[in-house]
């Protein structure tokens, strides 16, 4: 469970440091806006695909995310 918190936290500071919206994002990854909201609360993983095209969409590495410290 410590992992899914962690991912979460990195993927929360990450879109916090892109300036976009959550809705923006969601639509962007072809994710539902409540989807989104699972991944940012440690809820929720989102799958390869999802992480791929999130990474993609933000201009950032799969590492920036799933980097655990």
């Amino acid at each position: 469970m410590e992992l899914q918190r962690q991912i979460s936290l990195n993927l929360r500071r990450e879109i916090l440091l892109s300036g976009k919206t959550k809705s923006e994002i969601a639509d962007a990854i072809g994710v539902s806006r409540p989807t989104l909201s699972q991944y940012l609360s440690g809820r929720a993983l989102p799958s390869l695909a999802t992480l791929s095209r999130l990474c993609d969409f933000l201009e950032i590495s799969a590492d920036d995310i799933l980097k655990v410290k």
